[in-house]
């Protein structure tokens, strides 16, 4: 299931005055729960095979506000150049080139436009292409090719 459509049900439950949704989307189940010690609560787990045994969801805490905000950790702090910071829309793998023996998509001091391709995250064995929102100069990439990347991380800066 698309990390987009997750959030968009994130954002239906906080909206209203359901405790709980559950959608079911092919062999992928996605049940969203009100907690009274957190806002939202995420339990995610794919449709067991019919000779395996029933397995339960596992509920995956979701970031507060706060560490959202910040990327989670201290290291999203303030050594970040001035300048517009491109950041993670979902977690994954973040990839710089199209494959290992291809160039990266950009380079520092590298002029880019809106909408050009920055890097690619591989979420679910899809890649996403994350495309400039500005035009202007890459001033830092803040990530190594191959690395995890957490949602709301700061990737590029862009002046």
């Amino acid at each position: 299931m698309d990390l987009r459509k997750i959030k968009k049900l994130i954002d239906l439950l906080e909206a209203s005055n359901l405790s709980e949704i559950e959608i079911k989307e092919g062999e992928e189940t996605v049940r969203l729960a009100r907690t009274t010690s957190r806002p939202v609560e995420i339990a995610y787990a794919p449709q067991p095979m019919q000779h395996a045994a029933p397995q339960a969801p596992r509920a995956m805490p979701m970031q507060g506000p706060t560490e959202a905000a910040t990327g989670g950790s201290a290291k999203a702090g303030g050594d970040l150049p001035d300048g517009h910071v491109v950041r993670a829309p979902m977690v994954g793998t973040f990839y710089a080139s199209p494959s290992p023996d291809k160039p990266a998509f950009v380079t520092v001091g590298q002029q880019v436009k809106a909408g050009d391709t920055l890097a690619i995250i591989e979420a679910m064995k899809m890649f996403n292409p994350i495309e400039a929102d500005v035009s202007g100069t890459v001033l830092k990439v803040l990530v190594e090719n191959g690395q995890p990347i957490e949602f709301d991380q700061p990737l590029f800066v862009i002046g």
